[in-house]
């Protein structure tokens, strides 16, 4: 069974690898799209195009499942991949985890792309699922970017200048960018101790594995051998391999090799403690 996901860069790693973690035998179709990138400075006619025609290529290759691990995607044109392909197959999309933050904390903090910050959907988001809890709006210039070119300096001179701008007071940041699970453990070191990332790669790749209806199997139990199934990686429709920045990070340097995906590569929904990367 095929799943494909679909986002211009890295921000499909960290749901990629929920998926690979929970459901090793899966096939798992990345279709990037590094001559648009990057999405979020885009059009939304442009980024509607690209995203519809690698649905349609993925679905030509069998997918069963359509995932868009990317906030601008999923805002600007999941309702027009529901109304194409649902309900012959599931599509799901990425939402920010405003509501268990605002529900578990007592002052929030959101770290978004400067446009996400800027937009209403994310004022939308506030108003819909923060129920009355304070929330900090804390724009990230260049970190995404940083991410996506496996750049350490320039993602550690970003996260610096964001936790300087986040209240002193807030005890949830919510990742509101498919790519700052990536640099979890550096975002971390720069908070004060006791603050509580909030992301939702595991929670999309649990949603999907509920709409194929359980079709995969159990959850593997950590540390057992694992069959895992194959990744397809296309790069604006051409045949292609994960990007070497992609390596940087432990769950792309997991995915690249063909292995299972332990926990301890993966950002947990809610974590407060640095993710320990495995050994190389």
């Amino acid at each position: 069974m095929t799943v494909a996901l679909i986002d211009s860069g890295l921000g499909l790693v960290p749901t990629t690898g929920w998926l690979r973690h929970l459901a090793p035998r899966l096939d798992l179709l990345l279709l990037m799209d590094p001559d648009g990138a990057p999405w979020g400075s885009r059009t939304a006619s442009y980024v509607t195009d690209r995203l519809l025609a690698a649905a349609r290529t993925a679905v030509a290759r069998g997918a069963r499942a359509l995932v868009v691990p990317c906030n601008t995607a999923t805002v600007t044109a999941i309702d027009l991949l529901r109304r194409e392909f649902e309900p012959d197959l599931p599509v799901v999309g990425t939402v920010p985890a405003v509501k268990p933050a605002a529900a578990a904390g007592r002052s929030v903090a959101v770290w978004a792309t400067v446009r996400t910050t800027a937009s209403a959907y994310q004022e939308r988001l506030i108003a819909d699922f923060a129920n009355g809890t304070p929330v900090a709006r804390v724009a990230c210039p260049g970190l995404a970017e940083a991410i996506d070119h496996g750049d350490k300096d320039a993602a550690t001179a970003a996260i610096a200048a964001a936790a300087e701008r986040t209240p002193a007071d807030c005890d949830s940041v919510v990742l509101g960018c498919t790519h700052y699970p990536l640099v979890a453990p550096q975002i971390l070191e720069r908070l004060p101790a006791g603050v509580t990332l909030y992301d939702s790669a595991e929670a999309v790749a649990r949603q999907t594995l509920r709409r194929l209806n359980g079709a995969v199997g159990a959850e593997p139990a950590e540390g057992a051998g694992q069959a895992v199934g194959a990744v397809d990686v296309q790069l604006s429709g051409r045949p292609g391999v994960l990007p070497a920045a992609a390596l940087v990070y432990p769950v792309g340097r997991a995915l690249a090799s063909g292995t299972w995906v332990p926990r301890a590569a993966l950002m947990s929904a809610a974590t407060r403690l640095p993710v320990t990367a495995p050994a190389n």
